[in-house]
């Protein structure tokens, strides 16, 4: 992830909040109307002191009570519309801006489904569950007042100084002596604040990290009888962000105390000159009195200067993490859809050719994962890939169907490369069960259809799935297929998930099934029955296996061994049995070869 300090420094606080135009022009006539209609609404308010100094100059001089009532009449009229135009104001925005929210809300969803598995190795969920959350409800926040209220505000401030200047120079110019010392306060205070605000957002990323792995790890927590110690790292999560929001709040508050204190000690001494002015009769009574009640009118548009400032500065913060998101490359398509379809049949199978690879976030000089791959598998057959811990059987099979891109080489289905080849085609092609079988809160049916393509697939295709997999467990629960499996499956045994998992992998009847180790979970017996219905399955695909014990082996024609980072053997399990020492070993259950790589 990116240091939030040095992308925060020196920014244009403007700059950044402008990358929201594309998703706010196509409301921008609701919110210009918006913002006209505060502006209205604002400056009736500014016409009540002139009533005012009518009232107090004429009827009140004259002793007219029609007058003073006639005028109490206005005030109160002025005061029902404004009312009425910012609750006009309001209704125009809520909508347009719900709109916005869901708009970029889905578009970073989008993004965050087509970008690379090696984007998601570096980043954090809950960093990124909070742009989706948090930080776009700051911009909305944002795009509902702030947006509208700085402008707002700064018209009626620029139009209130007129009328004060008009109605005496003299006093206007006193209240206008704060302006100066306030700007400089209110930059000093955007530098800063703008620090503090993307330290707290992404110490929130952070603590929903947390919680997010609590909660998905309960098991574990309470198995191990670690609640204690995750509370504690919860708790120096939690006293390390309430920390930086104190440290918000004294910055508000300071800024809040010098734009009140300043202005109320202006208006102070204006109205001592202007009683001083009246005295000597070199002003009227009304004219002070509308004065003073626009200058009280303008207290609330120079003070909120310093919490708008505050919200303008957190959601140009929440910008800058939506787009830290957003400018990150998406996997490159491959090709164009003209590429030519791939042959229903014919040589080519699956072949590696001198592939190699290396992790983007590898540290410099370390050796690659792959060096110089080369192995191929015939249509139609079936190679299992084995290795020790760390040996790259996972990651040879994960370029298959290009969750990571290889460095240097080559993979080709059927002749073609699947670099050169749309994902969406190439995933159509070939299927993959991963070790770790993972499952969605949904019904076990959407689960396992999830792997039958766009054209999708009906209950037959369904119960023959189920049936390879030896999931008949599913007749058993409360609703069948329909039943819910809850958030990541946990309701189920891990042989259940791992039976569904490989239920997904042949709903769709792949030409190109990629397996990694997908009976490691189950027992021995069920393990037997689904090699025995795998096998009818395998007969029509061609498939890579890795296999970490002689059953999975002896589902394959050959087996390929990998070692260092190379293929360093491919024959028989007989053969190699009887010629690599390596493979011998292994396959005598010394070696240790589960695990992740």
């Amino acid at each position: 992830m990116p240091k939030p300090d040095a992308t925060t420094k020196d920014r244009s606080t403007v700059r950044v909040l402008l990358r929201l135009w594309p998703y706010v022009r196509p409301v921008r006539a609701r919110i210009g109307t918006a913002a006209v209609v505060a502006v209205v609404a604002s400056c009736l308010g500014l016409v009540i002191p002139l009533v005012l100094k009518w009232i107090v100059d004429g009827p009140v001089a004259r002793r007219e009570p029609g007058g003073v009532w006639f005028g109490a009449l206005v005030v109160l009229a002025l005061g029902v519309a404004e009312a009425v135009l910012f609750g006009l104001r309001r209704w125009l925005v809520a909508r347009p801006l719900a709109g916005v929210e869901a708009a970029m809300r889905a578009g970073l969803y989008r993004h965050l489904q087509r970008l690379p598995v090696a984007f998601h190795d570096r980043w954090a969920s809950g960093q990124l569950l909070s742009r989706a959350t948090t930080d776009l409800s700051l911009i909305r926040m944002f795009l509902a007042f702030p947006l509208t209220f700085l402008f707002v505000n700064g018209v009626t401030v620029v139009v209130g100084c007129g009328v004060l200047l008009v109605q005496d120079w003299t006093l206007g110019l006193v209240l206008l002596l704060p302006v100066a010392p306030l700007i400089v306060v209110c930059s000093l205070f955007e530098s800063r604040y703008s620090l503090v605000a993307r330290r707290a957002q992404d110490q929130v990323g952070d603590l929903t990290t947390v919680v997010e792995e609590s909660v998905l790890g309960i098991r574990i927590i309470k198995g191990f009888g670690r609640h204690r110690s995750q509370a504690e790292a919860f708790g120096g999560l939690a006293e390390r962000l309430r920390g930086t929001e104190l440290g918000k709040a004294r910055l508000l508050a300071g800024i809040w105390a010098v734009i009140t204190i300043v202005p109320e000690l202006a208006i102070g001494a204006a109205l001592v000159l202007g009683t001083v002015q009246v005295a000597d009769g070199a002003l009227s009574a009304g004219t002070l009195v509308a004065f003073l009640s626009t200058a009280l009118a303008l207290r609330w548009p120079v003070e909120s200067i310093g919490f708008l400032l505050a919200m303008s500065q957190e959601a140009a913060t929440s910008v800058e993490r939506y787009f830290e998101v957003m400018d990150e490359a998406e996997e490159d398509d491959g090709g164009s859809r003209a590429v030519p379809p791939v042959p229903a049949s014919g040589p080519g199978g699956l072949r590696f050719e001198n592939v190699s690879f290396r992790y983007p976030d590898a540290p410099e000089g370390a050796p690659p994962v792959l060096d110089g791959v080369d192995l191929v598998v015939r249509p139609g057959e079936t190679m299992a890939l084995v290795g020790a811990t760390g040996s790259g059987k996972t990651t040879l099979t994960a370029l298959v169907p290009r969750l990571h891109e290889v460095t240097g080489g080559r993979v080709l289905l059927d002749g073609v490369d699947v670099a050169a080849m749309p994902r969406e085609r190439l995933r159509e092609l070939v299927s993959v069960a991963f070790e770790e079988p993972t499952l969605f809160s949904a019904s076990v049916g959407e689960n396992v259809l999830m792997g039958a393509g766009p054209g999708g697939a009906g209950g037959p295709e369904l119960g023959r799935a189920l049936e390879v997999a030896q999931a008949g467990f599913v007749r058993d629960l409360p609703h069948g297929t329909g039943t819910q499996v809850g958030e990541q499956g946990l309701s189920l045994s891990g042989g259940q998930r791992q039976r569904l998992a490989l239920a997904r992998a042949v709903v769709g009847r792949p030409r190109f099934l990629v397996l990694d180790d997908p009976l490691s979970a189950l027992d021995v017996h069920t393990e037997a029955l689904v090699e025995a219905a795998l096998r009818e399955v395998l007969r029509d695909t061609t498939a890579l296996v890795v296999a970490h014990r002689p059953s999975t082996v002896m589902l394959a024609d050959r087996v390929a061994l990998l070692s260092g980072g190379r293929v360093t053997a491919v024959g028989t399990h007989q053969e190699l049995l009887r010629d690599s020492r390596e493979y011998a070993w292994l396959m005598s259950g010394a070696g240790t070869t589960g695990g992740a790589e």
